[in-house]
Parts: structure tokens; sequence; C-alpha cells
């Protein structure tokens, strides 16, 4: 079996609004995530129009990444990092989104950052909108609203200009298809559940016809910022962010083979093909007919997309699903285990996802998040045993190297979380996903303090061999 190519991008990745903290610091405004409480996986997180007093909001502290970067970065370097992933929240650069000028302060932070990245020669990869909606657009009509994609490409206009020459790799908006989900909705669209007026949630009132109406305004906006990377950072490459997990069939009863097929269609390769080839595919425009959804599309759109194509393809990936018309079988495999959350850890599905996506579309992958959230446990002695965890990402780095040795054009892998941070799904701390420990917990306690994992040295092995040594 081949190796990992020479320059292979190891690292690991984070998004602003579950690490960084610092919620209302140096002119920051809110975002979506300001408005989300705590939850558990049985007790979904809320998101509460008036802060609540005395609830918890997770997202406010993170892990306080902004007052802590120095000691993190010095503690990825030790791990041997080639590339960090990182996004840049949105109401920290323009606090409402929609002002006119930018907040110094806000941007000033990002270059700290990134010299601090470059100091230890770790290449910043940076997500332009990881879900830090401005809280201020989102009870304007979020991004059912059409000027949003205005306001987001003038911020991503402001941090392309800004760190052109500090920034080589990009990605527009991250986990794109996100919002054909429930989950996706709820979280980033902020559309109320009319049933629950106090808060949001996975909304009934979330149809269709809006979420594809989001999509496009998000593949918009995507494509106006690919463009304007093309024209104004030459040295740079700019990726999509796809929430990418293969769908197999229950069984293999033809109605279940084509039922696979359409969730796949409809959840991954619809804003994949828009993002590589420039255009609805044909899948897409017959589900809109017959689904009697119509997007509202601006007569330069399609000209738009089809100028916005990406250098790379990005993706996150963490389990496989299943799909069947069996009504009374439960869609579960049963060659998967699960880890605490219920998601089947499949590595195979990796390398099948690399396979697949070479062949259809034969540009570089990079596979940006991959990770296992677990309950660790703190020894008396302060030790962090986590076995479970090397094995699952030693399990998906070989099918990795193994997908390069079938020629797979794979850049990089940035798993998900190396330092602990706020649960995206569940607003839970306990739900840890990194190499690095942090003392902080649910309840809002802790004191912040940062430990190594044992994995914190499997993993310090592996990128300083080049992905050789995963014993």
């Amino acid at each position: 079996m081949s190796g990992f190519p020479k320059g292979f991008l190891w690292g690991g990745a984070t998004a602003a609004n579950q690490f960084e903290g610092a919620w209302n610091v140096d002119g920051k405004g809110m975002s979506v995530f300001d408005i989300s409480t705590g939850g558990t996986k049985d007790t979904p997180r809320r998101w509460t129009p008036v802060l609540e007093e005395g609830t918890v909001y997770p997202n406010h502290d993170g892990i306080d990444f902004y007052h802590h970067y120095k000691e993190d970065i010095a503690l990825f370097a030790e791990m041997g990092f080639k590339t960090f992933r990182m996004s840049i929240a949105w109401p920290r650069i323009y606090p409402n989104g929609d002002e006119d000028t930018p907040n110094e302060l806000g941007l000033q932070f990002y270059d700290n950052v990134f010299d601090e990245l470059h100091k230890y020669g770790i290449e910043p990869l940076v997500t332009i909108y990881h879900f830090e909606t401005p809280l201020h657009l989102l009870q304007k009509g979020g991004w059912l609203n059409r000027e949003m994609i205005d306001h987001y490409e003038k911020f991503a206009r402001t941090v392309l200009d800004r760190y052109k020459d500090k920034v080589k790799y990009w990605l527009t908006i991250n986990e794109i298809n996100m919002f054909m989900t429930p989950f996706g909705g709820a979280m980033a669209a902020g559309i109320f559940e009319e049933s629950h007026p106090d808060h949001m949630s996975e909304s009934k009132t979330f149809t269709p016809q809006m979420r594809y109406q989001c999509e496009h305004n998000l593949l918009v906006a995507s494509a106006k910022a690919v463009a304007y990377c093309h024209a104004h950072c030459p040295d740079a490459k700019i990726g999509c962010m796809v929430a990418f997990g293969p769908i197999y069939p229950l069984t293999c009863d033809p109605a279940d083979q084509m039922a696979a097929l359409e969730a796949m269609e409809q959840m991954c390769y619809l804003p994949s093909d828009v993002h590589v080839r420039g255009r609805y595919p044909s899948f897409a425009k017959a589900y809109f007919r017959n689904h009697d959804i119509h997007l509202e599309m601006a007569p330069e759109d399609e000209e738009t997309l089809l100028n916005g194509k990406v250098d790379f393809y990005s993706f996150s990936y963490y389990s496989t699903r299943i799909a069947t018309t069996h009504k009374d079988e439960k869609p579960v495999n049963p060659y998967l285990t699960a880890n605490d959350w219920g998601w089947q850890i499949d590595p195979i599905g990796l390398r099948w996802a690399l396979r697949t996506l070479t062949d259809r579309y034969e540009i570089p992958l990079f596979v940006v998040e991959n990770g296992l959230g677990a309950l660790d446990t703190v020894e008396p002695d302060g030790s962090i045993h986590d076995p479970y965890r090397i094995d699952y990402m030693r399990r998906h780095i070989v099918e990795m190297k193994q997908a390069i040795a079938e020629g797979v054009d794979l850049m990089g892998y940035t798993m998900w979380g190396p330092i602990d941070l706020v649960s995206a799904g569940t607003g839970e701390m306990r739900k840890r996903y990194g190499f690095i420990y942090v003392d902080k917990h649910d309840d809002g306690t802790g004191t912040l303090a940062r430990s190594r994992k044992d994995s914190f040295f499997w993993y310090q092995k592996v990128c300083q061999t080049n992905g050789e040594d995963l014993d």
C-alpha cells in the first residue's frame, strides 16, 4: 500500500461558535448560537429569543480560545499539525451582519491567530461561514431572505482581502447541505416553530420549498465568494464543504436501492454537483418540478453558479445511514457498532466516499471533519486514557491510505475537535472529541485548564511520520 503524499496536510478542525467564547468582547455582535442553551442527547438544546437569567448558554464561553489561542496553538504545534481548520465569526467582523464598515478589533484578532499559526509553520484552513449567522440577520429572515447573499458576499470579500497574504486555503460555507435537515433548519436558518413560540426547534413549518430556497441562496453566496477569491487571491485555493455520509440500501430489494440513490441525490449530490459542475443536475430539476418547488432565482444566478466552481471538494464524515422502503424494518446497519450518541462507526464508508467522490468529480478531496464524540474519564493522577478514540482514528486513517493507493487525490485530513469544545448538536461539553482535554463542564463550571489525553501522543506520531506510524 502506498503512503500519504509528501506535503499531506494533517491537522484538526474547529468552529468559532463552538470554542472561541468571548461572545460579547471587543465589539462582537450576537450570533444564533449565542441564544442557544445547553442540552443532552435526550433533551434538545433550545434557542431562546431573549436570554434567560440563570440559563447556561455554553457557546458564550466555549473553551475561551479567544484568550487561550497562543496556548492552544502551541499544543497543536507540539502534535505536529501542518494545518488548522477554523472559522471566522461573522458577527465578530460585522456585529449585526449588515454594517457598512467592519469591526477592526475583530479583524485584528484573526490577524493575531494567523500570525501565531505561521510562527509554528501551520497553514490556516479557514471556513468563511460556519453557521455563525448574526442574530440580527436571522431576525430579518435568515437565509430565506435573498439579501443574505449580498451581506455574505461583503463579509467574504472583507476577510479575503484582509487575509489573502496569510491564508492559502479557504472554504466557503460549512456543511451547506445541513439546511436540508430539521437540525440544520433550527440551528442555522432560524425558523421558529409555531407550536413552541418561545424557542427554535426542529421546525415542522420549515417546508421543503423553504429548505431548497435557503439552499439555493447559500449556493449562490458560495459561488460569489469563489469567484471573488479567484479574481483577487491568485495564490489561494478555495473549496466547498459538504456533510457527506454514504446511505446504504437496507436490503437488495430494488426499491431499497432506489431509495438509497434518491436520498444520496438530495442530501449529498445536489449541492455537490452545483459546487463542482456549476449547475443544477437533471435529477434536481426533475425533483423540483415533480414536488411543486419553485425557486426564486435572479436572472444572473445560473451564470454566477457557473463562474463559482470550487478548486477542491472538502467534506465531513462521521457515519453512514440506511434507507429502506420496508416500514417494518429498523433502519440500522447490523454490521456496525455505534458511539455513545448512537452514531454508527464505519471506517470503510469513508473509503467508499473518497472513491465515489473521486469518480464523480475528479478534483482534489479534503477530509475536513472526522472524529469520535465520547465520554472521557479523568483519572486521579490527571491522565485520560482514550483507546476508543485512537482506535476510531486509526481505522479511518487506514482507509484513507487505502483510498490513496486506489487513486484518490487527497489533500489532507483535519479531524474534528482536536481540543474539546461545545457540541453543535446537543450543546454539551461532556461529548468530547479532543486530543486535548479542557476542564469545562455542562453546568458552566471549570478551570479551563488544558491537558493531554493519550490520543494526543498517538496523533503526534501520526503527524510527525506522515501517517506511517499508526501503532
